[in-house]
């Protein structure tokens, strides 16, 4: 057995959970939590397991559960509930080891490596333990995979639901992993799958004994890691519950209430979508050196498009403005706009020196960016609601309770 012990903690199926443990009335019903209809949220965000075995799967729309499972009861998500929980499940880990590293709001790494605990126990039977201690503390289950790297530890968890320990160690990593398929792997999405699948890669297996070489000319550098993972040869460790890692990016996406069918309403949004990602910006201490649009048309159908900034900003006019530009420049009108997506990339210190030129107008920058400063303060004082761009009134296709949302815009870490 491999001297490190990692766990990988996943609360099964979280929402839905904690939906029938705050409403016992809930409980043996076939259950989803989905997202808001009337504002084109109508999906599904997380079932029970009554559910999953009729076939539901999250992303399903409404309707489209609804039709695989009649009987199917749906719930709006509280957020604000799932939060609490999650917190007070991660309490829990901290008894157990100080490196408690989140994924996502109901996943959790913990490092047990040298842990004191393991001196005259097995791994599994603190494992255990520590299901049992949520189980009886919260009402909810999870189910906890224990192996020797974190993406190993982490598969373990997915593979027996719900309320299970699963042992994955580096003597047995090769039977019990390498028959499933390449998708069960973490950071094997979809279009990795179908292009792995191209090459006759259909197994984790098949994925560890293809040439790193090959790996890395089909899908980047992506692909050595993915060749390391299916190896058993991770070494990342898991970090402390006050890391903050490096921000990668910084954007804000919504989806409309109705689709958008002008130029000037998708000019309109993005102006929204911005002044978040400028705040957020300037919070973090960053200047965004590009910007990245997601378009997602009323077919579901998705484009991506980026473009460098002419220097670092932290200004969501800028911003704006640069996104319309790029939307203009490259989207071709097939279809109307469902929902739209801003972020800054290439991000860089905000206080990385910009090299002047004859052409650009750096006192306009700097005024623009002292407006959104007082925009942002009379807005802390006053409410969000304030003070707001004439242009940006009733007719905005976005949903009413925005300001909400604005707590929480997409931040991607390194």
């Amino acid at each position: 057995m491999c001297n490190r012990v990692v766990f990988h903690s996943d609360l099964n199926n979280c929402y839905a959970s904690i939906e029938c443990m705050l409403h016992p009335e809930l409980r043996g019903t076939y259950l989803a939590v989905c997202g808001s209809t009337e504002e084109r949220h109508g999906i599904v965000l997380a079932k029970n397991q009554l559910a999953k075995k009729c076939g539901v799967k999250t992303g399903d729309v409404i309707w489209e559960a609804k039709q695989k499972c009649p009987q199917l009861t749906t719930v709006p998500p509280h957020m604000e509930q799932y939060l609490k929980f999650s917190k007070i499940v991660r309490a829990i880990y901290l008894r157990y080891s100080p490196e408690v590293e989140a994924f996502g709001i109901d996943e959790s790494w913990i490092e047990m490596t040298g842990s004191p605990l393991l001196e005259h126990r097995s791994p599994v039977d603190v494992a255990n333990e520590i299901r049992e201690t949520v189980k009886a503390e919260t009402g909810l289950t999870v189910s906890i995979g224990v192996s020797f790297n974190k993406i190993f530890a982490k598969l373990g968890s997915d593979m027996k639901k719900p309320d299970a320990v699963t042992e994955i160690w580096e003597d047995t990593f090769r039977d019990q992993v390498w028959p499933l398929p390449v998708s069960d792997l973490l950071y094997v999405g979809r279009a990795t799958t179908d292009k792995l699948a191209r090459y006759g890669i259909h197994t984790i297996g098949a994925l560890a004994k293809a040439e790193p070489e090959f790996l890395q000319r089909v899908l980047g550098r992506n692909g050595l890691k993915l060749w390391i993972y299916a190896n058993g040869k991770d070494t990342s460790r898991v970090m402390p519950c006050d890391y903050e890692p490096p921000v990668k990016s910084i954007g804000h996406g919504i989806t409309c209430t109705a689709d958008l069918a002008t130029e000037y309403e998708v000019r309109q949004v993005l102006l929204e979508l911005s002044q978040e990602v400028g705040k957020k910006l300037r919070k973090h201490h960053l200047a965004a050196t590009g910007v990245r649009i997601y378009v997602r048309d009323c077919t579901l159908n998705h484009r991506e498009y980026q473009a460098r900034m002419p220097f670092p900003t932290q200004s969501f006019l800028e911003l704006a403005e640069a996104g319309s530009k790029l939307f203009h420049r490259r989207y071709g009108w097939d279809h109307p706009v469902r929902s739209l997506t801003i972020s800054a990339i290439d991000l860089v210190p905000s206080d990385t020196p910009i090299q002047l030129d004859l052409w650009t107008d750096f006192a306009r920058h700097k005024r623009k960016l002292d407006l959104e400063r007082t925009v942002e303060d009379i807005r802390r004082r006053f409410g969000i609601r304030a003070i707001n761009f004439a242009s940006l009134g009733d007719s905005l296709k976005i949903p009413s309770h925005r300001e909400v949302e604005y707590k929480m815009p997409a931040v991607m870490y390194q």
